[in-house]
C-alpha cells in the first residue's frame, strides 16, 4: 500500500498474504471473487428469461450465450471497483473481511485494472457481438454503479440502496434489447419489477448486519431508523413491487402462466413483510426478528417469476 493510497486499508496481521507467493489456482479464486459471482447470478437470472419474452419464444442460442458473456463480464467489472472503492470499510465490516483486497490476495492496483479491463472488454464484446444498444447500456449500469452508487450514495444517504439498486435493473433492459435492437414498454415494467424488489431484498440483510454498516459508517436505513420504520419501508415497497410485476401482464402481454405466478409469489412475499412489520411492531429485536426469512425468499421470488417470465411464451390456452 502505497503513502498516496486514498482508501488506505489496514490488514489484521493474520489476514495478510504474501502476494508473491500466490498459486495459479489461489490467484484465480481471488480475482473471481472480486467479480461477486453470487450477486452475478441472479443479476443473471433475470436476463435470459426476459430474452424469451422479447422473441416470444426462444432466441438464438449464440446470443442468449454472448448475451450472458458481456452481462457477466460488466457486472464483474462494477463489483470489482466497487470492491476496489469500497475496501477501506471492508475490512471494518465482519461480512466483508474476507475479500481479496482487505486480506492482500489482490492488491489495489491489481484489482483497478482487473475492473476497468472487464469493463473495457464488456462493452468492446457486446458492442461486436450483440449491438450497440445493448453496450451502451452495460455501459451505463458500471458508470452508473461504480459513480453513482458506490462513490456518491452509499456513504451518503439511507436512501443509498433504492437508488444504487437501478444498475442491477440494467440486465434485463440489456436482455431485451440484445434481442429486438430496441426498447419497449415491457422491459421497463421489468425493470420497475426489479428496482422495487431491491430495497425489500436488501433492508432485511440490512438489518441482520446493521452493527457492522454502523461500524464502516454506512447510512444504510437500518443504521439510521427503527426497526419498524424500516419494516414498514419494506412493506411499502413490496406492495408497490407486486402491483408493478402484474403491470406486466397486459403491457407484455402475457398469459395464466406469468399471471399466477406473480399472484401467488406475491402474496407470499406480502405476507413474510407484514409478519416482518408485525414482529417489529411487537418490540422483537435482535436475531428474533428473523428479517433473514424475507431476505431468502425475497431471491426464490425473483428467481420463480422470472421462471414464469421464461415459460410463459411457450404455454398459451
Amino acid at each position: 500500500m502505497t503513502a498516496t493510497d486514498p482508501h488506505p486499508v489496514l490488514l489484521p496481521a493474520t489476514a495478510r498474504t504474501d502476494l508473491s507467493s500466490r498459486g495459479p489456482l489461489e490467484t484465480v479464486r481471488a480475482y473471481v471473487a472480486l467479480t461477486k459471482p453470487r450477486i452475478i447470478e441472479t443479476l443473471l437470472v433475470t436476463t435470459v428469461p426476459t430474452m424469451f419474452l422479447a422473441a416470444r419464444g426462444l432466441p438464438p442460442l449464440w446470443l442468449v450465450v454472448a448475451t450472458l458473456v458481456g452481462g457477466t463480464l460488466a457486472a464483474g467489472s462494477a463489483n470489482t471497483l466497487n470492491c476496489y472503492l469500497d475496501r477501506d470499510i471492508d475490512v471494518v465490516m465482519h461480512r466483508t473481511r474476507n475479500r481479496p483486497l482487505v486480506t492482500g490476495a489482490v492488491s489495489p492496483r491489481e484489482a483497478l485494472v482487473f475492473g476497468l479491463a472487464l469493463g473495457v472488454l464488456a462493452v468492446a464484446f457486446l458492442w461486436l457481438v450483440v449491438n450497440g444498444l445493448a453496450a451502451s447500456l452495460a455501459l451505463g449500469a458500471i458508470a452508473f454503479y461504480v459513480l453513482v452508487y458506490t462513490m456518491v450514495l452509499k456513504r451518503r444517504t439511507s436512501q443509498n440502496i433504492v437508488w444504487g439498486g437501478a444498475a442491477g435493473c440494467m440486465q434485463v433492459l440489456i436482455g431485451w434489447a440484445a434481442v429486438t435492437g430496441s426498447l419497449t414498454w415491457a422491459p421497463f415494467v421489468l425493470f420497475l419489477v426489479i428496482f422495487l424488489w431491491t430495497p425489500p431484498h436488501y433492508w432485511p440483510l440490512s438489518m441482520r448486519f446493521e452493527d457492522d454498516y454502523a461500524a464502516a459508517g454506512v447510512p444504510m436505513l437500518p443504521v439510521v431508523a427503527t426497526d419498524v420504520v424500516v419494516a414498514r419501508r419494506v412493506v411499502t415497497y413490496s406492495w408497490a413491487m407486486v402491483l408493478a410485476s402484474l403491470l406486466l401482464v397486459p403491457v407484455a402481454p402475457t398469459g395464466p402462466v406469468y399471471a399466477v405466478a406473480a399472484v401467488v409469489l406475491g402474496a407470499v412475499f406480502l405476507l413474510e413483510a407484514h409478519r416482518l412489520l408485525g414482529r417489529a411492531n411487537a418490540g422483537v429485536v435482535g436475531a428474533a426478528l428473523r428479517p433473514m426469512r424475507l431476505f431468502h425468499y425475497s431471491i426464490t421470488y425473483v428467481s420463480l417469476l422470472f421462471v414464469a417470465v421464461a415459460v410463459d411464451p411457450f404455454v398459451r390456452f
